[in-house]
């Protein structure tokens, strides 16, 4: 068995006395995820993430009934009963929100956003329409509008949008299209009619 190694350098070592003070802080974030069947998520590249929620919500769909297929298209990730579904995926953040993020404009009829707490799930099967509408006003404003605003600054930065949603304060407009899982089902098996 080798021997424990130990920091040399006086720099390093008040550098790991910094980092030690600071582990408490997040060491939180990662309790309220103990035992929770959706913590190993929280420990997966970014670049997974999104295809993790993308096979969830697949998942889902499917053991609801739903045709639900990987899109040939890149402007929607899945097909739902043949319509184009764009799907986001958020885990809650400290702040006890969801960020779905890079909401674009391109040919999908639905965004379906999936959101996942340690010990609970919140969807929403939102059309189009209605995220690119609240969009444009967030731009022509120069402000969020219904949680809804572009992503990056400037004059560059318009093409893509994010969604926030706190969900323990959803928005009116935001209800008829979900909040838990059975209300997004039900709004999914209006939109995406076969």
């Amino acid at each position: 068995m080798a021997a424990p190694r130990t920091i040399v350098d006086a720099e390093v070592a008040a550098l790991a006395m910094i980092s030690a003070t600071l582990q408490a802080d997040y060491a939180a974030d990662e309790l309220q995820w103990l035992g929770s069947p959706f913590a190993w998520i929280k420990t997966r590249p970014s670049r997974q993430v999104g295809t993790i929620g993308e096979r969830l919500v697949a998942g889902w769909l499917a053991a609801k009934g739903f045709d639900v297929v990987r899109s040939p298209h890149s402007d929607a990730d899945r097909l739902v009963n043949g319509h184009r579904a764009e799907v986001k995926f958020s885990t809650l953040w400290k702040s006890g929100i969801y960020k779905f993020q890079q909401l674009r404009d391109q040919n999908y009829d639905f965004a379906i956003c999936l959101g996942v707490s340690p010990f609970d799930a919140h969807c929403w099967a939102i059309p189009k329409t209605e995220l690119v509408g609240r969009w444009k006003r967030s731009i022509e404003l120069g402000r969020e509008v219904d949680g809804i605003q572009p992503q990056h600054g400037g004059a560059d930065g318009r093409d893509t949008a994010w969604l926030t949603i706190n969900p323990a304060a959803v928005g009116t407009w935001l209800g008829a299209f979900g909040g838990t899982l059975s209300v997004a089902a039900r709004t999914l098996g209006r939109i995406a009619k076969r």
